[in-house]
């Protein structure tokens, strides 16, 4: 009779511990800029100040940043604390501004400490202003949809949410940081966790020292050098495919995939492969629910777009409002027919708009030709190759 009497007690103290808990309450809605990978920008005001900023929407950050040149602009005098940050091109020293208040729409976000960095790199490869990047220490506070077929987001109280119907609903390890299995199968089957990182521009994120120990990738498949860019500048990654990446019951076919030498150990190996990306992710509307350790996945119309298997081995920059080649690869398809770093790229195509992600969009052509009017030492020229195919 006592343990019956004990077992009412404790499911009596279950039921009004949940009745406890409310519903998560809607704040505020906010549409947001997409730009190359699928990457994620919304728009927010740093009180007192007026101007509105730019911050990449980013799960792969531990923290909130702001761009340095932001902050000299508005008058902030950042103080050095001896933290650091690592990002995939190196690790560096940053000071903090404390205790800020960030509004997001209709609400506002107080006691924010935002480190500060240089991301003029990330503003020269997606060629809008980026003036910092929102990661955990703000995500952590509410519950967050992405529609990415409306490009908007839904913030909300932490709370009982309740998910769509359909989907798949992950339950993330997460220390700050989300990681998730990912079943892959090259040579042979994998489930390793990756960091889902909604702040990468691509599908796969591999550390090179995964793929050569764990046997899964096929070393022997041709690799193509590309660029690519974050905390400390840019470094050489290796562009592949993988012959199938499955996310819960949601399956994907000859995936392009990156591969790096992770000197930083950013893709902290062995607990994780690597990261799985935007241009992955943006596939499915997404509810980031970090209060409950959730991540649910719906999804939308984009789930069987095409992927790029492009490539052409150029990267285009906005350098002082001019679109530039910022990298281009030894051997690829457009050093080869003639362009050189520094040329100024007039037009891609017929389209002479002057816009960087357009032109980009222009080389995304696999198999195609593209016709490229460039200046060089104030002389135009013109010239035109074959965008190679990966797969």
């Amino acid at each position: 009779m006592q343990r019956l009497a004990l077992f009412f007690i404790s499911l009596f103290t279950v039921f009004a511990s949940s009745a406890q808990e409310l519903p998560a309450k809607w704040l505020t809605k906010t549409p947001f800029l997409q730009v190359t990978g699928g990457v994620v920008i919304v728009t927010a005001q740093l009180k007192p100040f007026s101007d509105t900023l730019q911050f990449i929407f980013d799960t792969g950050s531990s923290g909130i940043s702001l761009d340095s040149s932001t902050a000299a602009y508005l008058g902030l005098k950042p103080v050095y604390s001896g933290q650091a940050i690592r990002g995939i091109a190196g690790i560096r020293e940053v000071p903090f501004v404390y205790r800020r208040s960030l509004q997001i729409g209709a609400m506002q976000v107080d006691s924010l400490d935002f480190h500060v960095n240089d991301y003029s790199v990330l503003t020269a490869v997606y060629g809008v202003r980026i003036d910092g990047i929102i990661g955990y220490s703000l995500l952590s506070r509410f519950v967050i949809g992405i529609d990415y077929e409306n490009a908007q987001m839904d913030w909300y109280t932490p709370g009982v949410y309740a998910y769509p119907r359909r989907g798949y609903l992950m339950h993330p390890e997460l220390d700050r940081l989300p990681s998730q299995g990912v079943q892959i199968q090259d040579v042979r089957v994998a489930q390793p966790q990756f960091l889902v990182d909604l702040g990468a521009g691509l599908n796969l994120l591999f550390s090179k020292r995964y793929a050569q120990e764990s046997g899964v990738l096929d070393l022997q498949r041709k690799r193509w050098i590309k660029s690519g860019e974050g905390i400390g500048g840019r470094i050489d990654m290796e562009l592949t495919t993988l012959r199938s990446a499955r996310i819960g019951p949601y399956r994907f076919r000859n995936v392009p995939i990156s591969i790096f030498e992770d000197t930083y150990n950013v893709t902290n190996y062995p607990a994780w492969a690597g990261l799985i990306g935007n241009d992955l992710l943006r596939r499915f509307n997404v509810i980031l629910n970090y209060p409950k350790k959730e991540i649910h996945l719906t999804p939308n119309r984009f789930l069987a777009d095409p992927f790029d298997y492009s490539y052409s081995g150029l990267e285009l920059y906005l350098i002082e409002n001019k679109i530039r080649l910022g990298y281009l690869a030894p051997g690829s398809p457009a050093e080869v027919a003639g362009l050189r770093l520094g040329d100024e790229v007039i037009a891609v195509n017929k389209n002479f708009s002057g816009i960087l992600n357009e032109y980009k969009i222009e080389l995304q052509k696999a198999g195609e030709k593209v016709r490229i009017i460039y200046r060089r030492d104030e002389k135009i020229g013109e010239l035109e190759f074959r965008v190679l195919r990966i797969r």
